[in-house]
């Protein structure tokens, strides 16, 4: 059975003049139906239909014929029956079995579904098979009197509501006989149901970008881990980046080191996997635009097996101190203040707040001190939230008000609960409300990681630990940058005695404290970093 494609292609377009020939993603838009019909082994000849010396140029060039069109089928008011008729007529369509109308205002379909509809189409009986998207949605209609009335039988969500088939433009298959002036349809007809990304067609400025950002769909991919030891810096950081881009990612974790329960009830698409090995075979058969890196440091080894089982355009490094940065594209470290390859970005400019602190103003500095927020982070491998905990219950500090979160990967989580009891204290396990909690408070308490720059950002005056050896190498939560920082594992007596002080501070002294941890723009590192990410 003979198959041709016909693809029309008029000069002259008012909504977006040039239409057909602009360039989305580096092509002409034509380009797009003329390269699926062209590689469809199913179809024995692509004819375009035009008026238009550039796409005539196109489409000789990428190997198509061209039906050059008469002036009286290039009107705004011809509908495509009678062009695609015309089409047919020409000597080398004329013993045709099944004519496709493939129009080039569809440039997402992709190749294997015009396959999937064309075998579809030859192994039935139908007269005519037309591409159309699912979108079902309470949609209203208008009588000839005007009045509006439901389309639909009862209200519903989106998802529960019947199937609602709109026709795209991708590729309408009909058999040579039903082709006549005034139609393409025969007696027998379907639908074949595409994609939402495949049923764009091109209409308006919005189509095109649209168009221009499914073509060029980044695959994007994590690999990550955090546990009671690591801290759970990695994977917030992960899943605040992974919502900045407009595909889904896949996030890989090694099993042995991280659970499912610890990224939380987020939707993302989480695969575990049984060591880096497994990792390695699985990524071998999936190819990423962009790989993301966020488990700490990685080796030379590590990062050339990473780039011969999946060769991703871009492979991004967070948190990484280790020698597998020379193979990075690029090297994200907030933590520390200076790069040691001219691949990485270090420094407080390129920290990823949460997006609910955009939504927080700084704290106001009150006169006296009367609550005090603890945290030290996801994990607290140090145990100094149970320390703090087994200071601040004793009588003294009954005048005063302690907000204390743990995090999902602390241990003895339950014990912790039961200071609660204790009238000023109230200890919250896992919370979503940070930022609201943080600004309740004068000072705070916590660790030198990801939680330091949540209360510089705020403005409040803060004392600071460091969890382990790494810790003490972030720079950023410092005296210099207007934090009490007292070391590593530092004993209860002086974590006591500076909690002390700061109770006592002058607010003139805490004005200070607060106006030095406003000098850096915590705010916009989100910016700066997806601007780095999307430069390469």
């Amino acid at each position: 059975m003979k198959t041709i494609a016909i693809i029309p292609a008029r000069a002259g377009s008012k909504g977006i003049p040039n239409k057909n020939i602009r360039l989305v993603n580096e092509k002409p838009l034509i380009y797009y139906a003329i390269n699926n019909a062209l590689c469809c082994e199913m179809i024995d000849e692509v004819i375009v239909s035009t008026n238009s010396k550039e796409v005539q140029i196109i489409a000789e060039q990428m190997g198509a014929k061209v039906h050059w069109r008469n002036e009286q089928l290039c009107g705004d008011e011809i509908t495509l029956d009678g062009v695609i008729y015309d089409a047919t007529t020409s000597s080398s369509a004329v013993d045709t079995d099944i004519v496709i109308t493939m129009q080039p205002t569809s440039p997402t379909l992709r190749k294997a579904t015009l396959e999937s509809a064309l075998t579809y189409f030859k192994e039935s009986t139908f007269d005519t098979l037309i591409s159309c998207v699912n979108k079902p949605h309470l949609a209203w209609r208008q009588d000839d009197l005007g009045n509006k009335y439901p389309d639909y039988q009862k209200r519903l969500n989106r998802q529960y509501l019947p199937p609602y088939y709109l026709e795209t433009g991708a590729f309408l298959i009909t058999r040579k006989e039903c082709v006549t002036p005034e139609s393409r349809l025969g007696q027998n007809i379907e639908v074949f149901e595409i994609s939402d990304d495949e049923s764009i067609d091109i209409d308006t400025y919005s189509d095109l970008k649209t168009a221009e950002h499914v073509l060029s769909n980044q695959r994007v991919a994590f690999y990550v881990n955090g546990n009671t030891k690591r801290g759970l810096g990695h994977i917030y950081r992960c899943l605040e980046l992974a919502d900045e881009f407009y595909v889904s990612p896949d996030i890989y974790y090694d099993i042995n080191q991280t659970t499912r329960e610890i990224f939380g009830e987020s939707t993302h698409n989480f695969i575990g996997v049984n060591g880096i090995g497994e990792l390695f075979q699985t990524l071998s058969n999936k190819k990423y635009d962009v790989f993301i890196n966020d488990v700490l440091n990685t080796t030379i080894d590590y990062m050339i097996a990473l780039k011969a089982c999946n060769p991703a355009k871009k492979i991004i490094n967070f948190e990484d101190d280790g020698e597998g940065v020379l193979k990075a594209d690029l090297v994200i470290n907030a933590l520390y203040q200076n790069p040691t390859v001219p691949q990485m970005k270090a420094g407080e400019d390129f920290y990823i707040c949460g997006k609910t602190f955009l939504f927080y103003d700084p704290i106001e500095i009150k006169n006296d001190v009367k609550n005090v927020f603890i945290s030290f982070g996801g994990a607290d491998p140090q145990n100094y939230t149970d320390r703090v905990l087994e200071i601040i219950k004793s009588p003294e500090y009954q005048g005063y008000n302690f907000i204390v979160v743990i995090g999902r990967a602390k241990e003895n989580v339950e014990a912790l609960l039961k200071y609660t009891d204790i009238d000023n204290i109230e200890v919250l396990y896992d919370v979503r409300n940070m930022p609201q909690l943080m600004s309740k408070c004068d000072i705070a308490i916590t660790s030198r990681g990801r939680t330091g720059y949540e209360l510089a950002l705020l403005g409040i005056p803060t004392l600071a630990m460091a969890q382990n050896t790494r810790e003490e190498k972030h720079g950023f939560v410092s005296q210099e940058n207007g934090f009490n920082y007292l070391g590593l594992n530092p004993n209860n007596s002086v974590i006591k005695a500076n909690l002390d002080l700061y109770l006592s501070l002058e607010q003139s002294e805490r004005q200070r404290i607060h106006k030095k941890l406003l000098e850096h723009d915590l705010r916009n590192g989100r910016k700066r970093v997806l601007g780095l990410i999307n430069s390469l």
